[in-house]
């Protein structure tokens, strides 16, 4: 799809994550995040949750890969403003949706859906600039 060929509405193809407990784990490393939580399943259950989860930097990350993924290598992200919900837990799937709903000029605003199947892990939007003649 062209650049011009993007109108609002137009929904982007949806993207599968398997959320393992190395994706989990080395993303929480990457980002340098040690909260136990994100990588120690014992010390995780000590507070409350069933298992270790995903945090919010390896969400922003994957969520940025979706977007440049399906709009192409030069398209630039400008704002990614998402807020988490239901935690990723490893052997789930999180399944990324997008939508354009906002466009101008070669700026587009893009809203994002995040789930897994206990909820939506990640909701949010990302504005982003393509590059003129970029494929999309």
């Amino acid at each position: 799809m062209a650049v011009g060929a993007i109108r609002i509405g137009t929904e982007l193809p949806p993207l599968e994550i398997p959320v393992t407990r190395t994706l989990i784990v080395a993303g929480a490393i990457a980002s340098r995040d040690y909260q136990d939580v994100h990588h120690d399943a014992e010390l995780a259950r000590e507070k409350g949750s069933p298992d270790v989860f995903m945090n919010i930097l390896t969400t922003n990350g994957l969520v940025g890969r979706y977007i440049t993924d399906h709009l192409g290598p030069r398209a630039v992200l400008r704002k990614v403003a998402i807020r988490l919900g239901a935690p990723n837990y490893p052997g789930d799937t999180m399944t990324l949706t997008g939508t354009v709903t906002a466009l101008d000029g070669d700026t587009a605003q893009v809203r994002v859906v995040g789930a897994n199947g206990i909820g939506h892990h990640v909701t949010g939007t990302v504005t982003v600039t393509l590059a003129p003649g970029s494929p999309a």
